[in-house]
């Protein structure tokens, strides 16, 4: 979608607008779920719940926040990943893209690779498995954590 901010996460205004384009209301709790998702980026529905009690902007259940984040992600609006555990974590990004998963800490990164996003777009377009058509590729590479850690000069 051209509207999004360059990161690909559409801002509170054009969430609304894509909450009314589906039938949907822009409910305070609905709203409150997605600027946490804005903050958070990848996150389970503990965490969502636990960001919104900390802002204090709504009262909300971690239940009903895993009930909006599935209606979301049913929608198209976010993705799904399954981390340690079968833990599920809702990726508000939900376009084509690469991520880094540790596996000691259970977080998610996003991983800009333009070349091998175009790499892995024209080796799958139009190719077909026996009995079934790729819709689209979730691509994620495992980690851990190294001595040097991130942006640390080698």
């Amino acid at each position: 979608m051209k509207a999004r901010k360059d990161n690909g996460i559409p801002d509170i205004i054009q969430f609304k607008r894509m909450l009314r384009d589906r039938g949907l209301k822009a409910t305070p709790q609905r709203t409150a779920v997605h600027e946490a998702m804005m903050a958070l980026v990848h996150a389970g529905a503990e965490d969502v719940a636990a960001w919104i009690s900390e802002q204090g902007t709504v009262r909300i259940s971690p239940a009903s926040v895993y009930n909006i984040l599935s209606l979301y992600a049913d929608l198209g609006l976010y993705g799904r990943r399954s981390g340690q555990g079968a833990k599920r974590v809702f990726d508000v990004r939900n376009g084509a893209h690469l991520h880094l998963y540790d596996t000691q800490s259970g977080t998610w990164r996003d991983l800009e690779d333009d070349v091998l996003m175009t790499w892995l777009e024209a080796h799958f377009k139009g190719r077909r498995f026996r009995g079934c058509r790729i819709d689209g590729f979730d691509v994620q590479l495992l980690c851990h954590p190294t001595r040097r850690g991130p942006g640390r000069k080698r």
